[in-house]
This record gives C-alpha cells, sequence and structure tokens, in this order.
C-alpha cells in the first residue's frame, strides 16, 4: 500500500535526512516538506497526505497546538510527532491533541519506516524509550529524571527574562510578541521544569544552571 507522507520540522538539513532515509522504500512517498509550520494547513487541503511527521519546536507556533489545529481541521491525517523532547508531558499533550505517534530524532532508520507504517495503519506508535519512562512513571507515580531539559532558544530569553522579574507584558513588549504568546512559553517552562509557579521556575532554572 502506498503511504503519502507529509514532513514539518524547522531544520531543513533534518527534512533532508529523513528523505535519504526513506529512499530505499517506494512504498513511502514524500508529498509535502516544510520547515514552516504557517503554510501546513493550507498545503494539507491540496496534497492529502496519509501521514504527517511533525516537529513539537517550530518557531511560530508550538507543535502541540498545531497538532490540535491539524486532528480537527483534517481528522483523517494520522499525525507522528518527531522530537528530541522526551518529556512525558509532551507525549500525554500530543496524544491528547490528536496525534496517533511519538517518535525521537535519534531513531533508526527501520523504527522510522516501522513507525509510519505503523500510524498508517491505524494503531499507536510509542518509542520504546518513552514506553519505558510512562511504565514507569504509572507504576511509582514518579517521573523519570535524567534527561535534560531542552529550551527553545525563545524560551531561554523568557526564562531569563522572568528571572529579571520583568511581567508578561514587559516581556511581551520587549521581545515584540503577543502576551499570549508569552503566557505559552511560560506555561510550557513549567511543565518541562516540573514546577507549578515562578518562584518554583527561578529556583529549578538555577538548580539546573538554564539562567544566569
Amino acid at each position: 500500500m502506498q503511504i503519502k507522507l507529509a514532513i514539518t520540522d524547522d531544520h531543513l538539513l533534518v527534512i533532508s535526512g529523513l528523505k535519504a532515509m526513506l529512499a530505499p522504500y517506494p512504498h513511502i512517498s514524500v508529498v509535502y516538506e516544510s520547515n514552516m509550520a504557517a503554510t501546513l494547513l493550507k498545503a494539507l487541503d491540496a496534497v492529502h497526505p496519509d501521514v504527517l511527521l511533525l516537529d513539537i519546536q517550530m518557531p511560530e507556533i508550538n507543535g502541540v497546538e498545531l497538532c490540535k489545529q491539524v486532528h480537527k481541521i483534517h481528522p483523517q491525517v494520522k499525525i507522528l510527532a518527531f522530537t528530541n523532547f522526551m518529556e512525558s508531558h509532551y507525549v500525554k499533550q500530543m496524544l491528547r491533541n490528536g496525534a496517533t505517534g511519538y517518535l525521537l530524532k535519534n531513531t533508526d532508520q527501520q523504527t522510522l519506516i516501522h513507525a509510519i507504517e505503523q500510524v498508517n495503519a491505524g494503531e499507536q506508535f510509542l518509542d520504546s524509550t518513552l514506553k519505558t519512562a510512562l511504565l514507569h512513571e504509572m507504576i511509582t507515580g514518579q517521573k523519570q529524571t535524567g534527561y535534560d531539559i531542552i529550551l527553545t532558544r525563545r524560551e531561554k530569553e523568557i526564562l531569563q527574562l522572568i528571572a529579571n522579574e520583568h511581567s508578561n507584558q514587559e516581556i511581551a513588549e520587549m521581545l515584540y510578541i503577543s502576551l499570549r504568546t508569552v503566557e505559552t512559553h511560560r506555561l510550557n517552562l513549567t511543565q518541562k521544569l516540573g514546577v507549578k509557579n515562578t518562584a518554583g521556575l527561578v529556583k529549578a532554572a538555577m538548580r539546573r544552571g538554564l539562567i544566569d
């Protein structure tokens, strides 16, 4: 069965690497590729892919929110998250927002093909590393530690400004972004660092060496 694949990732090098990995498999054809999220929804109207390989870390919009929009407008498209983020809250958010699978970017060729085929068949796929972490969390009630916290450039900027006691509105004006965008980044930061408020956020960030 032919599988039509769309790829959205903010790094062109990643897209090129994916296409090279897929080249030996003629039953998987890349019908759309982009490093920009803004054009994705319109493109899906035209190309009608079976599976969308979607990065979480996108420059214009959080991939978690983009996943939700794609699933709402194009529910027939199977979404496979493709990311470096290993934190369990990202896995849960993506699955809640309509993703059928979650794959880490350090995957090998065979796992990539298997994930695309399984998601296309309507089955859920989770990277084996994440299955172990989620099972541990479910059994013990504790999240596994030891994973590096990966922050985007914008998240690092906002985190430093929060630590410098700037309000959300001040940060929005300083970075020329909307207040809602700042609030979204702040929420993502608290989830990544596993804290509940600004004081906990700053304390955790200092402990991990994420801010000066």
